[in-house]
């Protein structure tokens, strides 16, 4: 089981940037996928999630209107496109598996990426 995140970036407030995270290893649509995040010294929070079909994204109400969350299935892969970013964002973002297919916060994830840096200057 592999997660790997890319497109970190150091941009400034307002920007966007698309995060990526490719999958392998696992049949990927029997899993939600999610992005967390973690700033420093403050706990992993969970920012969106996906189900197994890609349909009913949940979003953490400090990125609601503002972040989308996709994936493509033939691909393997999950996205994380954040528009409009504040300092706020700053942090490491993690890819995550949902085994119960349905992509939301509060599930026991059960495999992470290693994590991709986003710096959001103000």
């Amino acid at each position: 089981v592999q997660l790997v995140e890319s497109g970190e970036g150091l941009v400034q407030a307002g920007d966007s940037l698309r995060l990526s995270c490719v999958a392998s290893g696992f049949t990927y649509t029997d899993y939600g996928m999610v992005w967390f995040r973690q700033a420093p010294g403050k706990e992993r929070e969970f920012v969106a999630g996906i189900n197994w079909r890609g349909g009913n994204p949940a979003y953490s109400d400090s990125v609601k209107g503002r972040f989308g969350i996709s994936r493509d299935n033939a691909e393997n892969t999950v996205y994380l496109q954040m528009n409009s970013l504040k300092p706020e964002d700053t942090g490491v973002y993690y890819c995550g598996r949902d085994p119960t297919g349905w992509g939301r916060s509060g599930t026991e994830y059960d495999a992470w990426g290693q994590g991709t840096q986003v710096t959001v200057s103000s």
